[in-house]
């Protein structure tokens, strides 16, 4: 049976996170708070807009326990500071009064990030996804220079094979859908799994690891790269696909200036375009499990409540209904280059 959100206790290590906590762990870090303390809009992490007695307001970020280990969040922190020091534009943290950019409080590991105001950007504009692509392949020049110590590569047949284990041991899914999901899933497998084929050998390097509008800011016609929390490593069009909107005809177009950019710096893979459609799937699945594996933080049955209902679940079925038919459809084409 699917578990009841009104069942869910408020047993997680968040509730500790109090606003005296947030503020005192700034004080030891070196920050002289106003006592001005605003929540953001973050489900994984818990993230703060935090006053200070002098200048502008920070952005701190409280890590979520037992998610990444404490070499993995520095390496996420290694990789943007590399990427600052050349001169790409990310919003990096902050030295704290330790000399580290990684705090400590109590059970909670959590960094500081200068505030940066800002709109996504327009994908829709053709000189956008240009000087997007440009910055990508500055981006992952840098990736490509070591790989990461700590952090997982994406697997991505057996992310699929494991966010659908954890799915059906928690009995997610509604007892009258699971007939449909389980004939599902084996054949989207398959289907990756050929899709992975065509793709052949493809290199994989450091990447931004979910690079889709919301998480880069434009102002003043200058771009900048943030939350790069989940980065790790993968083929290059990980940090591509997600930037394409429209039908095949429009998101084929939509690479091609990618690429154009991307090319000035960096030589593409073009074979990795056979890549989309599984990274689509694995997503749309792995989201399910990130929920089902959060359902425990009170935050998460308060703000996804229809997590829990069947027609979640029907809804879903109907997205990989479809997303078979994208599996068994060619790869998008760029106009005048495949």
């Amino acid at each position: 049976m699917t578990p009841d959100p009104s069942l869910a206790t408020s047993s997680h290590p968040y509730d500790s996170l109090t606003p005296d906590t947030i503020l005192d762990a700034m004080e030891e870090a070196g920050f002289a708070v106003s006592g001005r303390l605003f929540a953001l809009n973050s489900y994984e992490n818990r993230v703060y807009q935090v006053g200070l007695d002098e200048g502008a307001p920070v952005i701190t970020k409280f890590y979520r326990p037992g998610r990444w280990s404490e070499a993995e969040i520095r390496e996420e922190h290694e990789f943007t500071l590399e990427l600052l020091q050349a001169d790409i534009p990310v919003v990096a943290p902050m030295q704290l009064a330790s000399g580290d950019t990684l705090g400590r409080h109590g059970e909670f590991l959590f960094a500081v990030f200068p505030q940066r105001g800002g709109q996504a950007p327009d994908t829709s504009v053709t000189d956008t996804l240009y000087r997007l692509g440009q910055w990508l392949g500055q981006i992952h020049n840098i990736g490509a220079r070591r790989p990461f110590a700590h952090r997982s590569d994406m697997d991505l047949l057996e992310g699929i094979e494991a966010s659908n284990r954890l799915l059906l041991q928690g009995d997610w899914i509604p007892a009258d859908l699971r007939p449909a999901w389980d004939s599902l899933i084996p054949d989207l497998r398959r289907l990756c799994a050929a899709r992975v084929d065509e793709a052949g050998p493809v290199e994989t390097l450091r990447l931004h690891g979910d690079c889709h509008a919301g998480n880069i800011l434009c102002r003043d016609e200058q771009m900048l790269f943030v939350d790069l929390d989940d980065c790790r490593t993968g083929p290059a069009i990980q940090d591509m696909w997600l930037l394409l909107n429209g039908d095949d005809v429009e998101r084929g177009a939509q690479l091609g200036e990618l690429l154009e950019g991307y090319e000035m710096f960096r030589d593409f893979n073009r074979r990795e375009r056979h890549l989309i459609e599984p990274l689509r799937c694995y997503r749309q699945i792995a989201h399910c499990a990130w929920l089902a594996k959060r359902w425990d933080d009170p935050a998460f049955p308060r703000f996804f409540p229809w997590f829990a209902q069947p027609r979640f679940w029907s809804d879903q079925i109907l997205s990989l209904r479809e997303q078979l038919s994208a599996l068994q459809s060619p790869a998008i084409t760029v106009p005048g280059q495949y």
